[in-house]
């Protein structure tokens, strides 16, 4: 026997739940496909936003939540509907109950700290009882991405300098070791070293094989975002026809190989038709990995159209419904769309996800935070604006209009500046008074009632033709691979199960694989997608966090 446990995979999830493992007293291998440089996966290159319920930052901000008006909000998005989500459904119970009890104590007392203004992510499709948040609860780790994984990655490193956990990077599993009916270790293929810079492409020349041995394996590797071909595969109808081109939020080692290597070894998988891509990406000026998509985090006041010019309806404004939105384009027959807005909006209420992106609340700098509220739009933005190339700026709209057209799809009609300029005139009339017919106006009205959105997130309602207010902006928007929320079934033990015997209904699941265990995105942050169809953010880095806990105390437990 190698170790008790094997952890394949050195994201937050296979850090969470090597560090409970061994806080447990037994011991661990970590075992990671990539270079050490790679350590904490996706989630170091996050935002770092957080699911909480009635935080006391919420409080601060005069919003009142309660852990019954977060379970209507994720019932309502995550719509339920199947035999299969019987875990599913388990787990978000027992992650509503994370999120509004011990969760945030947890993180804190690991040193974890959360900026003080809560955002309103996903705000919703305009139904009490359907998808979104009815309250901002999206807390923003200070640090961001880095600050999440930092804490777990010092647990994980003080245990290995203990000898409590071993590292076996470069280490790519190729499969489990099954014996008498139990998983007993994994084996694979040692590949070659590779100083390429963490998010880069590294090489998958095989040096030689290995194999481990335990008592139990959790797997924690990840989704599907990075292979596009995967995605187009798994597309569901309900949102249209794949997509001809995306940009990726996610490197290309998130492939999926692991889940397919896990379910040809006997292990369910449910949900594998739900996923999560956003509507708002666009090229990096400055990739880091092959086709590098970055999303902007948009408040509500800029317009949105489709690739032929036409105003989006009703609820899908920037930041409302995310599947929602990306049914409705799916179905215009093109892959991009349009913002359009003013300088005054742009320095308001553009946000660009990703630690790196973010250098004041990732590096804790206060004096570069205090630029935010201050003229002129965040550094990382007017980066964009001025290198990215699906940025337009002009101080006419008959100039916008022809920059638009210039960077549009081959295949998407030409814009008419008299279409594009009634539609903004129209909205622009809304503005006169404190009244309005135009639900967007309300909602962006509505919006600066809270006082985070008003002080750092959502601009004084203006005119988009008024010259004070510019210049005009038009942004080219593309979809942006990202999260898988289907993935392995698991118990609320993490166990993986066997797929259910034929008919089966919700009272008789498979049985649980001995000595095999999933968390993370493979598992669909829990359960095979404790998140239904919809996800209400802050939820990814949350889901890892505590089915990675679950899965590293249970194995410990267990063996």
């Amino acid at each position: 026997m190698d170790t008790d446990i094997v952890v394949v995979g050195a994201g937050l999830a296979g850090l969470a739940a090597a560090a409970e493992a061994a806080d447990a007293g037994r011991s661990v291998i970590l075992v990671e496909q990539e270079g050490q440089q790679s350590l904490g996966g996706q989630a170091f290159w996050s935002l770092g936003g957080l699911f909480l319920i009635d935080s006391p930052e919420q409080r601060r901000m005069g919003v009142r939540d309660s852990r019954e008006l977060a379970h209507q909000d994720w019932f309502g998005s995550a719509q339920f509907d199947r035999p299969e989500d019987h875990w599913p459904r388990a787990w978000a119970e027992a992650y509503l109950d994370f999120a509004a009890g011990e969760k945030r104590a947890w993180l804190h007392a690991m040193g974890l700290r959360i900026f003080p203004v809560v955002g309103w992510a996903e705000r919703g499709d305009g139904r009490s009882g359907g998808h979104g948040n009815s309250v901002p609860r999206f807390h923003i780790t200070w640090g961001t991405g880095p600050g999440v994984v930092e804490p777990f990655e010092r647990r994980v490193r003080a245990h290995a300098e203990a000898g409590r956990i071993r590292f076996a990077f470069r280490h790519r599993v190729d499969g489990l070791i099954l014996e008498a009916g139990a998983v007993a270790g994994v084996r694979g293929a040692i590949l070659a070293p590779d100083p390429a810079g963490r998010g880069r492409a590294t090489n998958r020349d095989a040096q030689s094989d290995f194999e481990l041995r335990a008592q139990a394996v959790i797997v924690t590797a990840g989704g599907i975002g990075g292979d596009h071909e995967l995605v187009r595969a798994a597309w569901p109808e309900r949102l249209g026809t794949p997509p001809r081109t995306m940009v990726s939020g996610v490197p290309a080692h998130v492939d999926g190989r692991m889940l397919r290597i896990t379910q040809g070894e006997g292990a369910s998988v449910i949900n594998p038709d739900r996923m999560w891509h956003y509507v708002e990406g666009i090229r990096n000026w400055d990739p880091i990995w092959h086709n590098h998509g970055i999303r902007i985090l948009p408040g509500p006041s800029s317009l949105w159209l489709d690739a032929a010019g036409r105003r989006l309806p009703a609820p899908l404004y920037p930041g409302f419904d995310t599947l929602g939105t990306l049914k409705h384009l799916r179905a215009t027959g093109y892959d991009s769309s349009w913002f359009v807005l003013t300088q005054k909006i742009i320095e308001k209420e553009f946000a660009l996800s990703g630690s790196e992106q973010n250098p004041d609340l990732t590096g804790r700098d206060l004096k570069l935070l205090a630029k935010r509220v201050r003229k002129g739009a965040p550094g990382p933005v007017e980066a964009f604006k001025q290198h990215g190339a699906d940025f337009v700026v002009a101080d006419t709209l008959t100039a916008l209009v022809a920059g638009m057209n210039g960077i549009a799809d081959p295949d998407a009609p030409a814009l008419e500046e008299a279409s594009l300029r009634r539609i903004i005139e129209e909205r622009d009339r809304e503005i006169a008074n404190g009244f309005s017919k135009d639900a967007q106006v309300t909602a962006l009205r509505g919006a600066r009632n809270y006082l985070g959105d008003k002080l750092i997130r959502v601009a004084k309602p203006h005119r988009i033709l008024d010259p004070a207010a510019g210049p005009l902006i038009a942004v080219k928007l593309h979809i942006l691979s990202r999260k898988t929320l289907g993935g392995l079934e698991t118990d609320l033990q993490g166990r993986c199960l066997s797929p259910s015997p034929e008919g089966a209904t919700s009272g008789g699941r498979g049985a649980p694989i001995p000595g095999l265990y999933a968390a993370g995105e493979v598992a669909g942050f829990g359960g095979g997608g404790m998140m239904g169809y919809n996800a209400l953010e802050g939820t990814f880095l949350g889901g890892c966090l505590f089915s990675g806990r679950v899965a590293g105390r249970a194995a410990a437990a267990a063996i």
